[in-house]
């Protein structure tokens, strides 16, 4: 079934976070979002992930009607989009170039595998029953997000970074095969069972 709301796309969506001083980065959003819609929580509503991406859930106060409509449909384009994406198992991290800043590159890396999908997996719940294998595996990314923040600090500014550049990439792909892992195992045999409303 095809979404009635559409992705806007990452230029204007960023520029909508920013309209709404939200600090949470769109990278962070989206792995927020893909986590929720794999989360184990059933009481999770989109709603609830939308006003984490707010420091203590202050969400924006919405002046009128119109507002509050386009807020959330521009919000579930993206969960939506997420949603898609996660059913087609392609979660993807993006491309890192060996010029790029590479300690920014693991501090946001860690921000999107642990703030992001491991945050979102949960849904503010971490008592939720779920298989042991399942647990590992988001145990693992949990772990895996560590190595990201243990990588900045051996970035220096003035020698070959090569070494951290490859163990970044490495552990890029380590955290997409985990994800996906998860998803084809315990996502996809039930996912009809996962789309949310924003209600």
């Amino acid at each position: 079934m095809e979404s009635e709301n559409k992705y806007i796309g990452d230029d204007k969506f960023k520029k909508f976070l920013e309209h709404y001083n939200c600090q949470t980065p769109l990278e962070v959003v989206k792995l927020r979002f893909a986590g929720a819609v794999c989360s184990p929580n059933s009481e999770l509503r989109p709603t609830d992930v939308i006003a984490s991406l707010w420091e203590n859930n202050q969400a924006p106060r919405l002046e009128t009607k119109k507002e509050a409509e386009l807020f959330f449909k521009f919000f579930m384009g993206l969960w939506d989009e997420m949603f898609a994406l996660v059913a087609a198992n392609g979660i993807v991290l993006t491309r890192i170039e060996p010029t790029a800043d590479l300690a920014a590159v693991c501090t946001a890396r860690f921000a999107e595998i642990e703030l992001g999908f491991v945050e979102g997996f949960w849904g503010g719940r971490e008592d939720v029953k779920i298989p042991a294998y399942i647990a590992e595996v988001i145990d693992s990314l949990s772990q895996l997000a560590g190595v990201y923040k243990s990588l900045a600090g051996k970035v220096h500014p003035e020698k070959d970074n090569k070494n951290v550049f490859d163990a970044i990439v490495q552990c890029d792909k380590m955290a997409v095969k985990s994800i996906r892992f998860l998803i084809e195992h315990y996502v996809l045999p039930h996912i009809d069972s996962l789309r949310r409303t924003v209600n």
